[in-house]
C-alpha cells in the first residue's frame, strides 16, 4: 500500500506542478518590449459635462500621451484587449476566440512589420507613437488593479503600430478570404466584366466555384464583417445649401469594443488641431474636422486580395515558381488559449511564400497578397491630414494610397467638397491573361504584381455642379446626382471596383436629387430617413412574400406563419415605429440584406425566417404586430430605450443581439454622428452623438449612458472645439504626466475618484 500512497502523491506533485506551468508560462514566455528612454510628457485634460475629453500639450507628442490616458481614463477594458491583440496575446484573455486574433496576427506577420517598417517613419510620427504608448504604459502603472494580464505593459510605438498593421486589412473584407481557406471551404469570388481572363459566372471559361475566392462568407474575427457595418456620409456646398458648407459623418460601427468609436478634440502649440473620433490603440482622431477642413468615412470593397494556389514539392517543403523549386518559409508559433485558470499552448504552423502569408487546408497551399501589405504608412498618413489646411495638402497625402481602403467624404472652409473612392488596388498587369477573381497559378511570377495603382486611376468626384456628395457603401458610380456621376465605362474592371448598391444609397440618392435646398432641416430628414425602397433584396423579399403559397394551412406554426406574411404584405416599407408591420419587417430583412451585401450564394429560407419571426414575436410579446419600439432596444447599464429605424435604413439600426426577455438588443448601426458646418467669415462648428456616453466600459461614471436620451430622440450635443469654448463649459480639469516627482506629489494630492496620474485643478 505504500506504494500505492507515494505513486498519488507523484501524481499530484506532477498535476500541480503541470497547473502552475499552465498557469503562468504564457507571461513569462511573452516578447519583451523596450520602450524608448524616458521623455516627460505632460498634457492638460479637459472633460465637458458629457465627459468628452479635450486634450492639450505643448507639443503633439504631450498631447498623444493625454489621448492615453484620457482613453484608458473611459475604456482601459478595451484598450487591454487591442494591446494584447497587437502583441499577439489576446488568446491568453479571451480564448479560442482570442487565439483566432492571434492566429492571424501572425499569419499576417504583423510584428515583423512593424519591426521592418516602423523606424522608417518620420521622427514625429514615431514620436507620437512612442507617447501614445507612454501614456498607457503611466495608466497601467498607476492602475495595477486594472490591468488583465501579466506582462502586457509596458509598450512601446511599435506596438501600436502593429496593431494598425494587424486590424486595417480586415476592412477591405480580408477576413472573408482568410476564413474559407483556413476552413477548406469552397471560395467563390463575384465575377467582373467579360474581358480576357475575367469572366462573368455562368460564361464560357468561368471557373467553377472550388476554384474561386468569394467575398462575404466568413465574418471578420472582430464578429462581423466590416462592410457589413456600413456607414453615411453627406457633403454639401454653400450654394446648394443656402448657408453653410456642410460635413456630416455617419458612421455605422459597433458601439462597444476594439472597433467602437471615442469621442475626442486634441490640439497642441505645434499646430495640431481637431476634433473627431478614433479607435481604441490610436493616438489620432481619424475622422472629424480641424479649422480649415473635415472628412468622414465609409468602409468600400474594392478587390484588394489575390489568391494564388501553389505547386508543392511531396513533403510541403518547397513550391514551384517559373520552373524552380524555392523553400517555403515555415515556423511554428504557439496560441495562448485560455481555459479557465490556465492557459494552453496549441501550435501552429505558419507558412510564407514570395507572394504573402500561406494557408494550408485539404485542397492544398494557398498564399495570399493584398492591397497595403507590408506598409506602416498609414500611421503617417493619417498623422499628416489631421494638420492639413488645405484641399491641395489633403490630397496630396490621400494620393499616396497609404491608407488601404475605405471612402473619403471632404468638406472645407472654402466651399470645396469631394469623394474619394480611396483603396490601395494591387497594380494588377493588365497585359497578363489571367482570372484575378479566381484562384492563381502561384508558380507564375508575372502574377505576382508590386505596389498599388496611380491615384490618378482611383475613382473621385471633386466639387460636382449637383452641390452635394454622398456615400452609403455603395459602388463609387452614383455619388453626385446624374449629371456629376463617374461613368463605369472610364474605370477599369480590372480594379476590382464594386458594383452594388445599398437601400441607404438608394434613398439618399433620391432624396438628395429630389431636394431642391439642403439646408438643415432637409439634411435631418435625409440622415434620419427610415424608409426602404422596394428594389434589389427588398424588392426579392416581397415578390417572394406574394408568391409564397401556404395553401390551406393546418399546422398551427404554419397558420402563424400565414397571418405573418399577410400583415406584412400591407406594410408601408418604412421602420417608423408606426406600422403594424414594422417589428415583422425588422426581423425579416436583416438576414436577406446580410446574405445580399456579402454575395451569398443563397438566400435565407423564407418560410423557416418567416415562421421563427412569428414565433419570436408570439413567445415574447403575445402578438405577430407589437410596436417595433417595443422590439428594437438601446440598453446599457439599466436605461432601456426604444429605437427607430432598420438593417440598411439611412437611421441605421443594424444588427442587434436577442435578450433573455426577447428584446433586439442594438449591437451596431448609427454610432458617432458629427454635423460639421463652415459659414463663410465664421469659425468652423460642430456637433456630435454617441449612443452611449464617454465612459463606455465605467458603469460607474455618470458619463456611462449620459448620451443615450439624446440619440434615440434624434438629437445633437455641441463640439466644444475652440478654447474659449471649452475653458467655458468645463466641469473637470486635470493635468496629466509621467513625471516621476509630479506624480509623487499627485498620488498625495488626488481627491477620491481622480486618476492617479491627474492633478485636479
Amino acid at each position: 500500500m505504500v506504494w500505492i500512497k507515494r505513486a498519488a502523491w507523484a501524481l499530484l506533485v506532477v498535476f500541480v506542478v503541470g497547473f502552475v506551468v499552465l498557469a503562468s508560462w504564457e507571461p513569462m514566455a511573452a516578447e519583451k518590449t523596450d520602450p524608448q528612454p524616458d521623455r516627460v510628457y505632460t498634457a492638460e485634460i479637459v472633460r465637458d459635462e458629457f465627459g468628452v475629453p479635450k486634450i492639450y500639450g505643448k507639443t503633439d507628442a504631450d498631447v498623444a500621451f493625454g489621448v492615453a490616458i484620457a482613453q484608458a481614463e473611459d475604456d482601459f477594458f478595451t484598450l487591454q484587449d487591442v494591446v494584447a491583440m497587437s502583441r499577439g496575446r489576446y488568446g491568453a484573455i479571451a480564448g479560442e476566440e482570442g487565439a483566432t486574433f492571434d492566429y492571424v496576427y501572425h499569419l499576417l506577420d504583423a510584428r515583423g512589420t512593424a519591426q521592418r517598417e516602423y523606424p522608417e517613419l518620420p521622427a514625429d510620427t514615431r514620436a507620437l507613437f512612442e507617447a501614445y504608448a507612454a501614456g498607457l504604459n503611466q495608466y497601467a502603472k498607476d492602475h495595477p488593479d486594472e490591468v488583465k494580464l501579466a506582462n502586457l505593459f509596458p509598450v512601446a510605438g511599435e506596438d501600436v503600430a502593429a496593431g494598425f498593421v494587424l486590424r486595417q486589412p480586415f476592412f477591405f473584407g480580408l477576413g472573408n478570404v482568410i476564413g474559407p481557406l483556413v476552413e477548406g471551404e469552397e471560395l467563390r469570388r463575384e465575377y467582373g466584366p467579360d474581358i480576357p481572363g475575367f469572366p462573368r459566372e455562368g460564361s464560357e471559361g468561368a471557373e467553377q466555384p472550388t476554384e474561386q475566392a468569394h467575398q462575404g462568407i466568413h465574418p471578420l474575427p472582430w464578429g462581423e464583417d466590416a462592410a457589413l457595418l456600413g456607414s453615411n456620409a453627406f457633403a454639401v456646398a454653400p450654394d446648394r445649401s443656402g448657408g453653410p458648407t456642410t460635413l456630416i459623418s455617419n458612421s455605422h460601427q459597433p458601439l462597444r469594443g476594439g472597433v467602437a468609436w471615442y469621442e475626442l478634440t486634441v490640439e497642441s502649440e505645434e499646430g495640431w488641431h481637431f476634433t473627431g473620433a478614433n479607435f481604441p490603440g490610436s493616438p489620432f482622431p481619424f475622422l472629424g474636422h480641424n479649422e480649415h477642413l473635415g472628412w468622414t468615412n465609409t468602409v468600400n470593397r474594392p478587390d484588394m486580395t489575390d489568391i494564388y494556389k501553389l505547386e508543392m514539392n511531396e513533403d510541403g517543403s518547397q513550391y514551384r515558381l517559373d520552373g524552380e523549386w524555392r523553400d517555403l518559409e515555415s515556423e511554428t508559433v504557439f496560441l495562448p488559449v485560455r481555459m479557465g485558470p490556465v492557459v494552453l499552448p496549441i501550435p501552429r504552423i505558419i507558412h510564407r511564400s514570395v507572394h504573402g502569408p500561406v494557408i494550408e487546408n485539404d485542397k492544398g497551399f494557398f498564399a495570399i497578397r493584398y492591397g497595403g501589405m507590408g506598409s506602416v504608412e498609414q500611421l503617417d498618413a493619417y498623422y499628416r491630414i489631421n494638420k492639413a489646411t488645405s484641399f491641395d495638402e489633403w490630397q496630396e497625402q490621400i494620393a499616396r494610397l497609404a491608407i488601404p481602403s475605405t471612402n473619403f467624404i471632404y468638406a472645407d472652409e472654402a466651399g470645396n467638397i469631394a469623394y474619394v473612392y480611396n483603396a490601395a488596388i494591387p497594380d494588377r498587369p493588365e497585359d497578363v491573361t489571367a482570372n484575378w477573381r479566381g484562384v492563381l497559378d502561384g508558380s507564375r511570377s508575372d502574377l505576382i504584381w508590386q505596389g498599388t495603382v496611380d491615384y490618378e486611376e482611383i475613382p473621385k468626384v471633386i466639387n460636382p455642379g449637383s452641390g452635394w456628395l454622398y456615400n452609403a457603401n455603395n459602388e463609387p458610380y452614383t455619388a453626385a446626382g446624374a449629371s456629376d456621376d463617374i461613368d463605369p465605362e472610364s474605370v477599369s474592371p480590372i480594379l476590382g471596383v464594386e458594383r452594388k448598391q445599398t437601400n441607404r444609397s438608394r434613398r439618399a440618392y433620391k432624396l438628395l436629387s429630389q431636394a431642391s435646398l439642403l439646408d438643415e432641416e432637409s439634411l435631418r430628414r435625409i440622415k434620419y430617413d427610415t424608409a426602404y425602397e422596394r428594389e434589389g433584396y427588398v424588392a426579392d423579399l416581397w415578390d417572394a412574400l406574394e408568391e409564397l403559397d401556404f395553401g390551406e394551412p393546418t399546422m398551427k406554426d404554419a397558420q402563424l406563419a400565414s397571418r405573418a406574411r399577410d400583415i406584412l404584405l400591407e406594410w408601408d416599407f418604412t421602420a417608423d415605429n408606426q406600422g403594424r408591420a414594422d417589428a415583422l419587417a425588422l426581423l425579416m430583412i436583416r438576414d436577406f440584406m446580410s446574405a445580399e451585401y456579402q454575395n451569398k450564394s443563397e438566400m435565407p429560407g423564407l418560410r423557416e425566417l418567416l415562421e421563427k419571426s412569428a414565433e419570436h414575436l408570439m413567445e415574447h410579446f403575445g402578438r405577430l404586430d407589437p410596436p417595433m419600439s417595443d422590439l428594437l432596444r438601446l440598453r446599457q447599464n439599466g436605461v432601456d430605450l426604444p429605437l427607430d429605424g432598420g438593417s440598411d435604413t439611412l437611421r441605421a439600426s443594424t444588427t442587434w443581439q436577442v435578450d433573455e426577455d426577447g428584446r433586439l438588443s442594438l449591437v451596431h448601426g448609427d454610432s458617432f454622428i458629427q454635423w460639421v458646418e463652415w459659414n463663410d467669415g465664421e469659425p468652423v462648428q460642430s456637433r456630435s452623438i454617441q449612443p452611449f456616453g464617454a465612459a463606455i466600459t465605467r458603469p460607474e461614471s455618470p458619463h456611462h449612458t449620459d448620451q443615450m436620451r439624446l440619440f434615440v430622440d434624434h438629437q445633437l450635443k455641441p463640439v466644444y472645439f475652440w478654447r474659449e469654448d471649452v475653458l467655458a463649459n468645463a466641469k473637470r480639469r486635470y493635468t496629466v504626466t509621467n513625471a516621476s516627482y509630479f506624480n509623487l506629489v499627485i498620488r498625495a494630492a488626488a481627491p477620491q475618484g481622480v486618476c492617479q496620474s491627474t492633478l485636479q485643478r
